[in-house]
């Protein structure tokens, strides 16, 4: 199973979802406030003061572990390759949903606040993450094919 190249893509994938809930997505600084988007939580530090607010922002960190769950359950398939190119579909679309509800929250926030905000390192992972899928993917069904080839010959 490790020995697979495939694998160790879908791995560092896992990775970049999971790291991604402990970065921040999009960050503003003043010199008596404090905004910040993580994948969890959206965190307003206004002076002494500190709310969160976890609701319709949480879902970034719903999806980036479904992804992740799904990617170490597609690993777990790996004597079925149809069953894993089904899932590594799946999980892009999972993936994508993750990067693209982290670009829409980060923007509106920003048109919101009306002040320029700086992007942070979780907004990349997701889109990495998804490219390291669609490798593993490519990496599945080439092996599917060898297969096919080698069944063809006897």
């Amino acid at each position: 199973m490790w020995q697979r190249v495939q694998t160790i893509f879908l791995a560092v994938a896992i990775a970049c979802l999971v790291a991604m809930i402990f970065f921040p997505v999009w960050e503003v600084k003043t010199e008596t406030t404090r905004l910040t988007l993580y994948p969890l939580y959206y965190r307003a530090q206004l002076g002494e003061s500190t709310s969160e607010i976890y609701f319709p922002y949480s879902a970034i960190a719903i999806l980036a572990l479904a992804a992740a769950t799904l990617a170490f359950i597609e690993i777990q398939r790996f004597e079925n390759r149809l069953a894993q190119m089904k899932m590594g579909a799946l999980n892009s679309l999972l993936m994508a949903g993750c990067g693209f509800a982290a670009v829409y929250f980060s923007l509106t926030l920003q048109k919101t606040v009306q002040a320029p905000g700086n992007f942070g390192f979780a907004l990349y992972l997701p889109f990495a993450a998804m490219l390291l899928n669609a490798i593993a993917n490519r990496f599945i069904r080439k092996d599917e094919k060898l297969v096919k080839d080698s069944e063809r010959l006897r």
